[in-house]
């Protein structure tokens, strides 16, 4: 039974042209990340990056060397589109990519993190078997099928996403529309739609529209009879998403993932008319079927479990932020700070106020205000500059935050030296107050 789910062959019309779609969208994505200005902003501009916590060590080039990098990245989407060399091209593109991704937060972006993982998949599909310069340069690997597995853990990794980002969704401040008229209100001065964008009925729709898409989207695909619905459904969703809340590269290469749903004889159609379809019903199953199966299950256990980690750790999500990275909690919440940074010197006393335009960025001062990780390490740096200058110091944060427009409230304890206390990942800071209105 499981080696004809997973080892069938099947038609591999679809992942050939998703390997198309893929490339020229991470071609797209890198070259797109230059020219609209956000390496520059994001990883040139700003005089250091806030990295994942454990990966110091990767910070951007000196110079221009992130525009650089960021080309090079481009012309490897180029080539994983084209199919060459594509085992290669694959693994440089997504080593580079979850570099990029682990080296900096304060454009943190679910959407960039699914990049990563589709990445790290498409490593594994054998893409290139068709249409490809690989298969121009050795036909002896041309292949009209794949194994049924190839299909399914796209399929699997999308069903976590969306229903993870349906499930998180479900909570007062998004359920009475309040998060989405606070997130309409900055697109009031867009053409034809702006004033639209205000209306409550509006909040309301984009709302409970928002949990019933991605609740139901995957199983709609999947069963015959609402397919095509749900696909033309899927073109306003997305393009709506792509024209108002402008996220790159993602409304396209979800609608790519429809490929995968669709009966590979009408994809091979559409898209492949020379293409022959493969019709044969064999079983291949692999000698490595045991470190096939066993990793693909370890990688997926881990993908159900990292979204539930904060339930484990004290304290309400939307507030400490502990367990929100790598959870597919997407655009959830607005959070504001009020904050101020203390530095003392241990052997004077004296406080001096610390100012924040000085050592970052207009983006890197607004995610200090409200983000517990990036106070941390923040101070962390504060705290090694003055040891540079024979200063052992204190680093005391005074902060108050406002959660989706609600009173603000203090956030940070102004007696706990942040300079000097651990960070846990898997626990709750103490240091991070609970909620006690004002």
């Amino acid at each position: 039974m499981l080696n004809k789910l997973l080892f069938k062959q099947i038609d591999n019309s679809a992942l050939i042209v998703f390997r198309v779609i893929f490339g020229l969208l991470c071609f797209l994505e890198s070259f797109g990340a230059i020219v609209t200005g956000w390496v520059k902003r994001t990883l040139i501009e700003p005089d250091f990056t806030f990295n994942f916590i454990g990966f110091e060590f990767l910070q951007p080039l000196p110079g221009n060397g992130m525009y650089y990098y960021y080309a090079i990245m481009g012309l490897f989407g180029l080539l994983i589109m084209l199919g060459f060399k594509y085992r290669f091209s694959m693994f440089v593109f997504t080593v580079m990519w979850s570099a990029t991704y682990l080296m900096q937060k304060c454009s943190y972006n679910n959407h960039y993190y699914l990049l990563m993982l589709l990445s790290g998949l498409m490593l594994l599909l054998p893409a290139h078997k068709y249409a490809s310069l690989d298969v121009k340069l050795r036909p002896e690997i041309k292949s009209y099928a794949m194994p049924r597995w190839c299909r399914w853990i796209i399929i699997l990794q999308l069903f976590i996403v969306y229903t993870y980002a349906s499930s998180v969704k479900i909570y007062p401040d998004w359920l009475d529309g309040s998060v989405m008229e606070l997130f309409m209100k900055s697109k009031r001065n867009y053409l034809i739609v702006g004033d639209l964008l205000q209306q409550k009925w509006m909040h309301y729709m984009l709302a409970y529209g928002g949990i019933l898409f991605d609740g139901l989207i995957i199983p709609s695909l999947l069963f015959k009879p609402t397919r095509k619905y749900a696909f033309v459904i899927s073109i306003f969703f997305h393009l709506f998403n792509s024209v108002v809340f402008q996220i790159g590269i993602f409304p396209y290469l979800s609608l790519a993932f429809s490929l995968f749903f669709f009966p590979a004889k009408k994809i091979r159609n559409i898209f492949l008319k020379n293409k022959p379809f493969y019709t044969s019903t064999c079983i291949e199953v692999p000698k490595f079927k045991g470190v096939l199966v066993g990793g693909l299950a370890l990688y997926f256990i881990i993908q159900i479990g990292l979204p539930l980690r904060h339930y484990f750790i004290e304290g309400d999500v939307l507030r400490t932020e502990e367990g929100h990275r790598l959870s597919w909690r997407m655009m959830l919440r607005s959070k504001i700070g009020r904050t101020t940074y203390w530095v003392e010197n241990k052997a004077t006393g004296k406080r001096t106020r610390v100012d924040l335009s000085a050592y970052l960025s207009k983006k890197q001062q607004h995610a200090v205000r409200v983000k517990p990780d990036l106070m941390w390490q923040f101070s962390q740096r504060l705290k090694k500059q003055f040891k540079e200058k024979g200063q052992d110091i204190a680093v005391y944060i005074d902060s108050k935050i406002s959660i989706n427009g609600k009173p603000y409230t203090y956030f940070i304890s102004k007696e706990v030296d942040i300079a000097n206390v651990k960070w846990d990942i898997f626990k709750h800071s103490d240091w991070i107050l609970p909620l006690k209105a004002e």
